[in-house]
């Protein structure tokens, strides 16, 4: 081992040849990077390492939809076999020099979004190497936003047929959605919908800026999103079948609060479901929400969906 009076170095990857240099720290997102990297979805100047020697002791990524602006701290890991002091001061030094050299000057910094086991926090070790990305970041001046449930509904689970108390149509575009996601703010569950909310966005400003940051974004076809209204054409909610660069998602599902209580969204989830199911070689379906949305995970664990991990949502103010 490197003693850690040893020069730490701190530098980005010189091209997508030295990916093996960065692979050796191990993170679940690790097969995806290579087809990241060549979609563009990634830089090799967004992808740094910490050194002692030729001994990788810290690496940080973030990662965008269309390869001009980082949109998402997404890698951050540290070697676990140091001791803790040095591991974080190394993870902070990494953390801070690399965000200073990749966020353009005076751009909010991208959230930090991190896979972590189900159970974390029984495991001893798993809750340590989380707890201490946690307090790196936190000395940055980060703070928890959220923790959710991962969510897969894998294919063979049933679906419910389509039991009629509810009529499905496409959605008529963006203006169609954001008249259904507008009141869907109100008396929402959602952490991040909360959080503009409470920075002093409108309602219908505050659905702009998810459309416009995420919705708009999904590249799968717009006819399969789905708006869900009573037999006699009232409004009750939506549901957003999606394909992100990786899995077929449910990216985004919403009850308007007058029609809250009556179970519309196993409805709703079904449809969707459905939806992306219908598409062929469909091998699973995932899906996400907050762990204190008690309700949205009981509708995915009645439709068959599988709890198979949990992330966490860090932002800087």
């Amino acid at each position: 081992m490197p003693p850690a009076s040893q020069e730490l170095t701190v530098r980005p990857l010189t091209g997508p040849h030295e990916l093996g240099l960065f692979l050796r720290l191990s993170y679940l997102l690790d097969h995806e990077l290579a087809e990241d990297l060549e979609s563009g979805r990634r830089r090799p100047e967004w992808m740094w390492v910490a050194l002692r020697g030729d001994r990788v002791v810290a690496r940080i990524a973030w990662w965008s939809r269309d390869g001009d602006t980082p949109l998402l701290l997404d890698v951050f890991d540290l070697d676990d076999t140091l001791p803790g002091p040095e591991r974080e001061e190394a993870g902070l030094r990494l953390l801070e020099t690399a965000t200073a050299a990749v966020v353009p000057a005076g751009a909010p910094r991208p959230e930090y979004g991190r896979y972590v086991p189900p159970d974390w926090r029984e495991d001893p070790a798993a809750r340590e190497s989380v707890e201490a990305r946690i307090r790196v970041m936190e000395r940055s001046g980060a703070r928890m936003l959220v923790e959710r449930l991962r969510l897969e509904w894998r294919a063979g689970t049933p679906v419910p047929p389509d039991g009629g108390r509810l009529r499905f149509r496409p959605v008529e575009g963006r203006e169609d959605l954001l008249a259904l996601m507008t009141p869907v703010m109100e008396g929402t569950l959602d952490a991040h919908g909360r959080a503009d909310l409470a920075s002093g966005l409108s309602a219908r400003e505050a659905a702009e800026k998810h459309y416009d940051e995420e919705l708009g974004g999904y590249t799968s076809p717009r006819e399969w999103w789905r708006a869900a209204e009573l037999p006699g054409g009232e409004p009750v909610g939506f549901v957003i079948p999606a394909r992100n660069a990786y899995n077929p998602i449910i990216a985004y599902i919403g009850v308007l609060p007058a029609r809250r209580g009556h179970g519309y969204v196993d409805d709703i989830l079904a449809e969707g479901t459905r939806v992306l199911a219908a598409q062929g070689g469909v091998d699973r379906i995932r899906a996400s929400t907050d762990l204190g949305n008690a309700p949205m995970a009981a509708s995915f664990a009645r439709l068959g969906y599988v709890d198979f991990g949990r992330s966490f949502d860090m932002v800087w103010d």
